[in-house]
């Protein structure tokens, strides 16, 4: 009995640990970019540098974490919005749970840093695989243009935050502006023909 009292507070402890430094490293590197210091991150999450060694062998497998948090994050958002009856409104849901993530803590220049990571990269498949399922259903639900695929989704996921962000003091929330706009454009009704194909990939 005394082993199992002493070792869960451990495995707690070790999980809040986690969850603090992944929270302060996000921080550091949207303040200061891949410049952003070990030491920076451990003293903004009130750890020493050790800790966070024990959980991240190196600074890369620390952002490899982070993106892998923001991309399970829109997994498990897709995974349940493919459940839903309206197909169309859980296309723009999941858009707006993608623009929202980026509204709170943009950090996209990340993906890139993290991209090698084989794990990463088997996330970011699976979040690919579930935009063209949820694209296909809105699709089949004539909830969209016909002409629409996942991969013009996965490129626009960005796009609400990546417009508002050149309105200097800018609201928090103008990014729904532009999101409620792109999802209009993407409805069927007065639909004209689009100028050019959709790309293979993104």
């Amino acid at each position: 009995m005394g082993a199992v009292t002493t070792t869960r507070p451990l495995r707690a402890d070790a999980a809040r640990n986690r969850r603090s430094l992944l929270a302060a490293a996000a921080d550091e590197f949207a303040e200061r970019g891949l410049d952003a210091s070990v030491a920076d991150i451990a003293r903004r999450a009130g750890v020493g540098k050790g800790t966070v060694f024990r959980h991240f062998a190196t600074k890369d497998d620390l952002i490899a974490a982070i993106v892998l948090d923001r991309i399970d994050e829109l997994n498990t958002a897709g995974q349940r919005l493919l459940e839903a009856a309206d197909a169309g409104t859980a296309l723009l849901e999941f858009l707006t749970v993608a623009a929202h993530q980026r509204q709170q803590r943009d950090l996209s220049f990340l993906h890139e840093a993290g991209g090698v990571n084989a794990e990463v990269a088997r996330v970011r498949e699976e979040m690919y695989r579930t935009v063209h399922r949820l694209v296909d259903r809105a699709r089949e639900q004539d909830a969209v243009r016909a002409d629409i695929t996942g991969t013009d989704i996965i490129l626009l996921m960005c796009a609400p935050n990546y417009v508002a962000s050149y309105v200097p003091d800018a609201p928090p929330d103008l990014w729904r502006r532009y999101l409620a706009i792109i999802f209009d454009g993407l409805r069927p009704e007065g639909a004209h023909p689009l100028p050019h194909p959709p790309p293979t990939s993104a």
